[in-house]
């Protein structure tokens, strides 16, 4: 029986929670947002893959490769999720859209699932099938949008002068299928949180309306808010060597002396953490214990379809 199928007694055997983060714009902060979430994880004591489905950037995948690198290179001890990526020479056959190609796509992805209790998808900054497959699989979406009316319009456009919600964006309307999908094929509920990064320490009138809009959106689309991480240099020297703001601040592990904008950013990805409720109590804890047990009887390497790599 492939990983994440239906028993003989019609119960789903217990997956773990697949947290996708995507958003139909680049540079929002996805790839960061993922990493940290990932580490963020694996230091509360749980088994995290990560699944880099970018097959053009590979951010994500370089971000762990940075972190591996540096911690041999450095001679310490750095958590690293169990990474996987669609290859660049995946491309094409990425875009053949067939009824084999989900199917093996969404086993792949559920034999992950199945062994860990944790599934952290980087999705592309656009409309492609493998976006668009994460998002129908998934438990919790992160949508990172940078703090401008830029960026919302991915949600929605908007009255220039009254402010007023004139229609959903195509992203949207992405987000409420892949909704509605789940709900009528698993009964599942999907949590889509829209995180806002790069805001400023004060509050402008832009980010007052912009706050209103959200405040607005959120209520017909059913979405969460969340403050996310600011424009930090900090954030963009993790990525060079693969730590975190939750790894340990000290001179071997970050190359320098810790700054103040190394205590901020850690404080602002706490904050987004703790907003975001994942499920990590007892009951889910249990859960996750009772699926290592499973994955340690059965004893079988997690089967991949071609179009992943390891």
């Amino acid at each position: 029986m492939t990983a994440g199928a239906w028993t003989s007694i019609g119960r789903r055997r217990a997956n773990g929670r697949v947290i996708v983060c995507g958003n139909e714009k680049g540079g929002s902060g996805k790839t960061t947002t993922a990493m940290h979430i990932a580490i963020a994880l694996i230091d509360s004591g749980h088994s995290v893959a990560t699944v880099d489905l970018d097959e053009r950037q590979l951010s994500l995948t370089r971000y762990v490769e940075n972190r591996r690198r540096w911690a041999q290179s450095k001679g310490i001890a750095l958590p690293v999720p169990h990474h996987f990526h669609v290859p660049p020479a995946a491309r094409e056959t990425a875009a053949v859209v067939n009824s084999l190609l989900v199917r093996e796509l969404k086993e792949g992805i559920a034999s992950i699932r199945a062994s860990h209790d944790f599934v952290v998808i980087d999705t592309p900054g656009a409309n492609t099938f493998l976006s668009r497959l994460a998002h129908g699989m998934a438990d919790t979406l992160i949508s990172p949008m940078n703090d401008s009316f830029v960026d919302f319009d991915v949600l929605a456009k908007v009255d220039p002068l009254s402010q007023e919600i004139l229609g959903y964006s195509q992203y949207a309307s992405v987000v409420l299928d892949a909704r509605r999908s789940r709900l009528h094929s698993e009964n599942a509920n999907l949590d889509w949180v829209v995180v806002r990064n790069r805001m400023f320490p004060l509050a402008s009138r832009n980010e007052r309306k912009i706050d209103n809009s959200l405040r607005q959106l959120s209520t017909d689309l059913g979405f969460r808010v969340a403050d996310g991480i600011s424009e930090r240099v900090a954030f963009r020297e993790f990525f060079t060597i693969g730590v975190t703001a939750l790894d340990d601040f000290e001179n071997q592990v970050l190359g320098t002396a810790p700054t103040m904008s190394h205590l901020m950013a850690r404080q602002e990805i706490r904050g987004l953490l703790k907003a975001l409720h994942f499920p990590l109590d007892e009951s889910n804890q249990r859960k996750a214990d009772a699926r290592r047990r499973h994955t340690a009887s059965v004893s079988r390497p997690i089967a991949l379809p071609d179009i992943f790599a390891k």
